[in-house]
């Protein structure tokens, strides 16, 4: 043989262990991207419920602090209310109130000094 010869057949072997090796390679490669599009399509299988599970607690979430400002709000008003009420109560009763108390107990003073009198001169 000639060296043309040997180096063209060393060439040869060489390209098919490497044409050997790169088949093996991809056999391998997918593989595992099978395995990956299986772990992909499980994960896909129970993230979105997951993720429609958590969309649907914050709009339920999201609901409930509506009606919660919502009830704040009433209660605020509620509250502006009656207080506005009390004041005007207040404002209504308190002088003609307090007139009545000094009236009653002008009158009890008087009566028990004209009842006082009546039983010292009785006597």
């Amino acid at each position: 043989m000639h060296t043309d010869q040997v180096v063209l057949a060393v060439a040869v072997a060489v390209l098919v262990v490497a044409l050997v090796l790169v088949i093996v390679a991809a056999v391998v490669v997918g593989r595992h991207v099978r395995d990956l599009r299986s772990l992909v399509d499980q994960l896909r299988g129970e993230i979105v419920p997951a993720a429609v599970r958590a969309q649907t607690a914050a709009d339920h979430a999201a609901t409930e602090l509506e009606r919660v400002g919502d009830v704040l709000g009433s209660a605020e008003a509620v509250s502006a209310t009656v207080d506005s009420a009390s004041r005007l109560v207040y404002r209504a009763f308190a002088n003609p109130a307090v007139k009545t108390v000094a009236f009653a107990t002008g009158v009890d003073g008087a009566l028990r000094r004209l009842f006082a009198r009546r039983s010292r001169v009785g006597r």
